[in-house]
């Protein structure tokens, strides 16, 4: 049966005018040019040293791009934005539009694929609540199950790189449409093998590790625990410690990779 929820913790943003997917076009980690009405792309943008500041879905309609942020995130991101508008022939502002999330089943008329995973489900924006038969909370233990990083939740504003969240494996970064913020950092990581940890799904025996608590293996320090709900959770480690025994506060740790994610390319 499709489960669909409103996610309160997500808004909208509308880019709008002449110059709006060439404009992005050079900020963002993906290719704008892919989101089209029913389609969008998963990007993040970057500090111009290449960490993360903000991931956001694009979807394309007519006259505007509009953004699915995390809403704790919206102004910030609308600021930087602006401030990289000079003269570019675009707007940005919030658009009066409510974030759905749909998994296990279609969706309706004018949703739009989670471009991550298939198994992500569904995307929908919608000027009112459409009927729901999960919760938020509901939807944030299937991202987990599936080992999505649920941004500031997961990731470190101007500290974590796009591919140490997955972003590769997950169709968020483009490696053939040009320059864009921070990409030399992204390019580097990737073609000299920089890579030297990973946002790792986990399960977890005992009690929920809150956010930040250190990951221990062998009676060091080789990670920090990040989100978590019902066993499930995502700690950022080192790749060496992939494969041992783990620690976090008063609870065990075991990682549990998913398919999609590509290890040997760690």
């Amino acid at each position: 049966m499709t489960q669909i929820t409103m996610l309160p913790d997500r808004a909208v943003l509308a880019v709008e005018g002449e110059d709006r997917v060439g404009f992005l076009q050079g900020l963002v980690s993906n290719d704008v040019t892919g989101a089209a009405p029913g389609r969008a792309v998963w990007a993040g943008m970057l500090t111009p040293q290449g960490k993360w500041l903000a991931d956001f879905f694009i979807v394309g309609e007519a006259g505007r791009l509009l953004l699915d942020v995390e809403a704790g995130q919206a102004a910030m991101l609308a600021q930087k934005l602006t401030r990289f508008r000079l003269r570019a022939k675009v707007s940005i502002g919030p658009a009066p539009l409510l974030v759905h999330a749909g998994w296990g089943g279609p969706g309706p008329a004018g949703a739009f694929a989670d471009p991550r995973l298939p198994e992500a489900g569904w995307r929908l924006l919608a000027e009112a609540a459409l009927p729901a038969n999960a919760t938020p909370e509901e939807y944030d233990l299937h991202r987990l199950r599936l080992g999505l990083p649920g941004g500031s939740l997961d990731m470190e504003a101007e500290k974590t790189t796009l591919l140490e969240a997955g972003f590769d494996d997950l169709h968020g970064v483009s490696w053939t449409k040009g320059c864009y913020m921070g990409q030399e950092l992204t390019a580097r990581t990737k073609y000299r093998g920089l890579l030297k940890r990973r946002l790792m799904p986990v399960a977890i025996d005992g009690a929920l590790p809150p956010p930040g608590t250190p990951v221990m293996a062998d009676g060091a320090e080789v990670g920090s625990m990040r989100s978590g709900r019902g066993g499930l959770g995502l700690a950022l480690l080192r790749n060496d410690a992939i494969g041992k025994e783990l620690r976090c506060g008063e609870a065990t740790l075991r990682v549990v990779a998913p398919a999609w994610m590509r290890l040997a390319d760690a």
